[in-house]
């Protein structure tokens, strides 16, 4: 580790993604201006954009498989040429043993209480993809870790915390803020469903990234809770009708 970075106050980087470098004093503390323009920025990118992507997608008829690499790309652009971020840096911290067993943990408890819920709310969805549509199950199984989550960890955890990180001083503002335009991001579907849980499971994916600053982490917890939301009956809110070329 570099050491201007080892001899860093942790106040200056508590909220940064895990590959950003050590910055300046104006960077790690906007005023003024700066703060101004990191709003409006903030404001543009996670709650104007959905909203022209939700255009695109029902008005143009862009498929999702179309309109997230390009986000995907974009994002990860400005990270690298950003000075003060490495991704290299943000890509070496892994997945610890007792984070792989909270993640568990917690994953099985929400697979108890999701799979309880469908079954007494809405029975007939239970396991109604796997069931009836096998082959675009596990299309959806195996593309969505790389289609929709590397992207969507990417934008909301890894360049969310380093470029406005520096913008709160409560973690948990920053987690619910997170948790918030995750939720928001979800509007495109056209339901509440998925607008709600994505904000419930944004709390759990904000606060992992804010603890352990891994990538890795949050994107593994982040395509199991995917997985079960194809495999127990709650795909249909996650779809926007627009054929998928990829499924």
């Amino acid at each position: 580790m570099d050491a201007s970075i080892a001899n860093q106050p942790e106040q200056q980087t508590r909220f940064a993604a895990a590959g950003t470098l050590a910055r300046s004093e104006e960077a790690e503390h906007p005023t003024g201006n700066r703060r101004r323009r990191l709003i409006i920025e903030f404001v543009v990118l996670f709650l104007v954009m959905p909203w022209l992507m939700r255009i695109a997608v029902y008005d143009f008829r862009v498929p999702m498989f179309y309109a997230l690499p390009p986000v995907l790309i974009g994002f990860t652009a400005f990270l690298l040429f950003d000075p003060s971020f490495d991704l290299r840096r943000e890509l070496q911290r892994g997945i610890t043993r007792a984070t792989l067993i909270s993640i568990l943990k917690i994953f099985l408890i929400g697979c108890v209480v999701v799979g309880c819920l469908v079954a007494l709310v809405m029975p007939e969805r239970l396991f109604a993809l796997a069931a009836e549509r096998p082959g675009t199950w596990l299309k959806i199984m195996t593309l969505y870790p790389f289609t929709s989550v590397l992207a969507q960890e990417c934008v909301y955890r890894v360049f969310f915390f380093h470029r406005y990180g520096p913008l709160f001083k409560s973690r948990v503002t920053l987690i619910v803020v997170n948790a918030f335009v995750f939720g928001f991001g979800h509007v495109l579907f056209r339901n509440w469903i998925a607008v709600v849980g994505t904000f419930a499971v944004g709390l759990l994916f904000a606060w992992r990234y804010e603890r352990t600053r891994s990538f890795w982490a949050v994107y593994f917890e982040h395509v199991l809770w995917g997985w079960l939301v194809f495999t127990i009956g709650l795909g249909v809110y996650f779809f926007t009708g627009v054929k998928n070329p990829a499924w």
